[in-house]
């Protein structure tokens, strides 16, 4: 299998990609040994194209493990969950010599991890993301958490897993709307730190589009590259980190507007734009440039727009409790030219209403 890693001393750990890797992983987890048993976290949908697969998997390599699903959608990522996951692991005997799968989406990762941070105070756990958001974002850098009543992600912890296995068959079942939500995520990395990306994102779109393996593979191979390299620099988001929430400060609050009916990587798609027009505005990027994000965004068939029928005064409301916001102020990831961004908070009320208005 391909590998990267992800450099943190003696938290270091390794990212597999490779089409195929799924049915590999009991070898790997043998040699790894990192616990005695697993239990396998994944919601009811995934849980029905790949549980048993993976049951059957670990089976033939050795490996005790049982499925613990729960119900599939943002509305599951909360305290009440873990609550339940939790009380069913003790139940079933779980101990801290044992260890967490995270078989799913970007709501599976976050949620597994943060039950692996707080179970028996911390076990480990390994991530299997089935979504290309979650292949190429969420699933690396230890950031794990659920959501509150008033925003997304403000319960969580910096706990980081023992290995990453990526999949890129796993993407063939995958709805268009949530390879679409992970696009969203691929376009965030070409902005904030390689010019030279984005071109390829330009260049190749139809064959990302019509999941060419050899592209997709590279495509994927390079986000994670990225992503490895601001968390060894970051690992907390004291400063360099805080740049791969491009597109999340209006784009987590166009979300929880929607009632999380707009998935993630779509409204981060919204989002996007947005912080790209707000640069435009205070004249930190060229309408040249501002129009590539745009057109990029758009021609892969994502929003580009706040949907007209979400109430803008909620989402003013959502921005105030962002968890970048300090003190009341809300702090924006802009880009100043693809591939390189700033933070302010030097954003005003009146310009957050014109990008909202925008149509």
């Amino acid at each position: 299998m391909a590998e990267l890693q992800v450099g943190l001393g003696d938290r270091s750990y390794p990212i597999y990609i490779e089409p195929g890797c799924l049915s590999r992983i009991g070898d790997d987890l043998n040699r790894r040994k990192i616990g005695n048993r697993y239990a396998i976290i994944s919601d009811l949908n995934v849980t029905k194209l790949y549980g048993d697969k993976l049951l059957e998997i670990l089976s033939n390599a050795g490996i005790k493990a049982k499925l613990f699903p729960f119900p599939a959608g943002e509305k599951s990522k909360n305290l009440f969950t873990v609550e339940a996951l939790a009380s069913r692991l003790a139940q079933a005997g779980y101990d801290r010599h044992d260890a967490i799968i995270a078989l799913g989406g970007g709501v599976t990762g976050d949620l597994a991890g943060f039950l692996a941070s707080a179970y028996m105070r911390g076990i480990p756990f390994v991530q299997v993301p089935t979504t290309l958001l979650a292949q190429v974002d969420s699933s690396v850098g230890g950031k794990t958490g659920v959501d509150l009543a008033e925003g997304k992600n403000l319960v969580g912890a910096f706990y980081q897993p023992e290995a990453v296995y990526i999949d890129t068959l796993v993407l063939n079942t995958l709805p268009k709307e949530e390879l679409l939500g992970g696009l969203a995520e691929v376009i965030k990395y070409g902005v904030i730190r390689d010019a030279d990306f984005f071109t390829f994102l330009e260049e190749y779109r139809r064959k990302i589009l019509a999941l060419d393996s050899d592209i997709i593979v590279k495509m994927i191979s390079r986000c994670c590259e990225i992503k490895a390299e601001v968390v060894a620099a970051d690992e907390r988001e004291g400063g360099l980190r805080k740049i791969l929430n491009y597109g999340h400060t209006i784009g987590h609050a166009v979300e929880g507007a929607s009632r999380y009916e707009l998935i993630h990587g779509l409204a981060v798609a919204i989002g996007m734009v947005a912080a790209s027009r707000l640069s435009l505005i205070k004249k930190s990027l060229t309408e040249k440039e501002e129009e590539r994000i745009y057109s990029l965004i758009s021609a892969y068939g994502m929003p580009v727009n706040v949907p007209r029928h979400l109430d803008r005064s909620l989402i003013k409301r959502y921005l105030k409790t962002d968890k970048k916001a300090v003190a009341g102020n809300v702090f924006y990831i802009l880009p100043d030219a693809i591939g390189s961004t700033y933070i302010t908070d030097q954003v005003t009320s009146e310009m957050v209403d014109t990008v909202l208005e925008q149509k």
